[in-house]
C-alpha cells in the first residue's frame, strides 16, 4: 500500500477508470485505489482471460459472439463492484468501455455513489505509451487514431474525462482525487 495519505472520503463507493488502450488504466487504478483504507482494482478484463475455451475477442468487424461475451463479462464486473462495495470497500473498476457498452454498464452497478473517469491522452501520447510496453493492445485490427476517434466520439461524455498527456501516473491520481466530485455520475 503507497505511503500517501488516505483519501478523506473513504466511503464504499465504485470508481469506473476507462480509455483507450495504452491510456494508462492499469497504473491508474491501482494507484487511485491504494489510496483508501478499504480498496478493490477490479480488473474487468479478468473476466475475459478465465474463459478456456470458446472465448472470441473483440474486432472492429463485429461479431455477434464476441459482443455477447463482452456483455458478460460487463454483467459479471457490475455484479462483483456492488458485491464488494456492499461490504465496506471502495471498488475501483478498469476496463475498456466504448460507446453505449458504457452507458449498459453504469446502469448494471447500482452501488451510490458510481463515479467515471476517462483517461483521454492525446492520440500522440497513446503511440508512445503503446510502444513501451510489453503487451500490444494496436496492431493490425485496431489503428490508434481510429481507435481513439471511436471512443471520442461515440462514448457518453460523462464523468471527468482527464488528459493525462503530460502527467505521471501519481499526478493523474492527484488529479483524479482532487476532482471526484466532478466524475460523479450518481
Amino acid at each position: 500500500m503507497s505511503d500517501r495519505p488516505l483519501h478523506s472520503v473513504d466511503s464504499p463507493q465504485v470508481i469506473v477508470v476507462t480509455g483507450v488502450m495504452a491510456a494508462g488504466k492499469s497504473t491508474v487504478s491501482q494507484l487511485l485505489a491504494e489510496r483508501f483504507s478499504r480498496a478493490v482494482h477490479l480488473r474487468g478484463d479478468e473476466f475475459r482471460r478465465v474463459v478456456v475455451r470458446g472465448r472470441v475477442d473483440m474486432s472492429p468487424h463485429g461479431d455477434p459472439e464476441a459482443e455477447r461475451q463482452l456483455a458478460l463479462r460487463h454483467r459479471i464486473t457490475a455484479r462483483t463492484a456492488d458485491a464488494y462495495a456492499e461490504a465496506g470497500f471502495t471498488v475501483v473498476v478498469q476496463d475498456l468501455f466504448v460507446g453505449a457498452s458504457l452507458t449498459r454498464f453504469l446502469e448494471q452497478v447500482t452501488t451510490r455513489p458510481l463515479s467515471l473517469v476517462m483517461l483521454a491522452p492525446d492520440v500522440g501520447t497513446v503511440m508512445q505509451r503503446e510502444s513501451e510496453r510489453a503487451k500490444v493492445g494496436y496492431g493490425d485490427l485496431w489503428s490508434i487514431r481510429d481507435f481513439d476517434q471511436t471512443m471520442r466520439t461515440e462514448t457518453p461524455h460523462i464523468g471527468l474525462w482527464l488528459d493525462s498527456s503530460q502527467q505521471t501516473p501519481d499526478e493523474t491520481v492527484e488529479e483524479i482525487v482532487a476532482r471526484l466530485a466532478e466524475a460523479r455520475i450518481v
